[in-house]
């Protein structure tokens, strides 16, 4: 059984900074892409970020562009998420995703498996 494992969220105030990192734990599988995705409360669902796994192409959402980086671990399926500049509209909850189909994608419904889900609380 595979599994992705979010870590690094967090409360911090606007302006500040966290980093988000994601495992995939279990047996090997092949990635195509790994993204980041968010669900503030209310809300739908939004892609973040994404990277694909050959060649490193990044996307990012436009409210994020500039102030987030994401990128890949030399571990294996490993994925982070650097969110700079962080603003009160960034609260949400992160979820790690792994597309071991498709190349990256902006559309939730290609990834095949998903993390639990970290907080991260923008205080302004």
């Amino acid at each position: 059984q595979v599994q992705l494992v979010e870590s690094g969220g967090g409360l911090v105030q606007a302006g500040g900074s966290l980093r988000l990192s994601c495992a995939a734990s279990g047996r090997t599988f092949n990635v195509y892409a790994m993204g980041w995705f968010r669900q503030a409360p209310g809300k739908e669902r939004e892609f973040v970020a994404v990277i694909s796994w050959s060649g490193g192409r990044t996307y990012y959402a436009d409210s994020v562009k500039g102030r987030f980086t994401i990128s890949r671990g030399v571990a294996k399926n490993t994925v982070y998420l650097q969110m700079n500049s962080l603003k009160p509209e960034d609260t949400a909850v992160y979820y790690c995703a792994a597309d071991s189909l498709h190349g990256p994608s902006v559309d939730e419904r290609t990834y095949d498996l998903w993390g639990q889900g970290t907080q991260v609380t923008v205080s302004s």
